[in-house]
């Protein structure tokens, strides 16, 4: 089984600046850590592999990002925690992408590295919370998707039997392979870093490829394929002040109505 888990890297500190001119997260990699949504779909691959493995059975995991040249640190980090491999995807054209245009990119990069039986991806990332790239990569994939993965109780050759969060509750759904799976925060912890693993990771290859190298369309990556756009970025502004609700109910739902008024001023 070859298993791809999609991770972006996110800023690690509250303090996000931004482009002033393609109102976009300017990203230096200073403080980057990976999406803790991520981070928690690579565990779940490295489970899967542990299984697979120790029924006698070969199971590979590959990290895929799209990102500044850095990143690579974090892939890096994935392998020594028990991925096999990384693809990066860094290229200043692939800058500003929308979730359209990411979604396009990292299905380039799936392309390169053949047909993988199951894609794992973070239910969202943290500094976007849009939960748009999973289901998008299925559909650009032409495969199924299920989202909101609270647990994964079967893997077989041909189908994946998962618990997803429904409007309903949790549903158990068999999803047939190959899929893609979107994994809330909650269901595992990544596992920590082994010193074999280190060592392993300061030796892998981290395959970096260029938007040209990996044989994408210039006008659907970065800017020019992002039909979404930031408009204007800005801190709201808050307001200390407060009123005091006073008398019987009847009294205090008047002065909540006057409150209300005043504000739709």
């Amino acid at each position: 089984m070859n298993i791809v888990v999609c991770v972006k890297a996110v800023p690690g500190s509250t303090e996000v600046k931004m482009d002033p001119k393609t109102h976009t997260i300017i990203r230096d990699g200073g403080e980057a850590v990976i999406n803790p949504f991520d981070a928690v779909a690579l565990e779940v691959a490295l489970r899967i592999k542990d299984e697979r493995r120790s029924a006698g059975e070969a199971c590979t995991v590959t990290v895929l990002s799209m990102g500044i040249p850095v990143t690579e640190k974090l892939l890096r980090d994935c392998i020594a925690r028990g991925a096999d491999a990384g693809l990066l995807l860094s290229d200043r054209a692939f800058a500003g992408a929308d979730t359209l245009a990411t979604t396009y990119a990292l299905s380039c990069g799936i392309a390169r590295l053949g047909a993988p039986d199951l894609v794992l991806c973070g239910k969202m990332a943290v500094d976007g919370d849009t939960a748009q790239i999973g289901p998008e990569l299925a559909g650009a994939l032409g495969i199924p998707c299920a989202v909101g993965v609270t647990g994964l109780p079967a893997v077989t050759d041909g189908t994946v039997t998962v618990r997803r969060e429904s409007d309903a509750g949790v549903a158990t759904v068999d999803v047939p392979l190959p899929a893609v799976l979107t994994v809330a925060k909650d269901v595992a912890e990544l596992r920590m870093a082994s010193i074999a693993g280190i060592l392993a990771a300061e030796d892998a290859e981290i395959s970096v490829l260029s938007a040209e190298a990996a044989g994408a369309d210039a006008a659907r990556i970065g800017l020019a394929g992002s039909p979404t756009q930031v408009v204007r970025s800005f801190v709201p502004e808050g307001d200390a002040r407060g009123v005091e609700i006073t008398g019987d109910a009847a009294a205090q739902a008047e002065q909540i109505v006057e409150v209300m008024r005043g504000m739709a001023l």
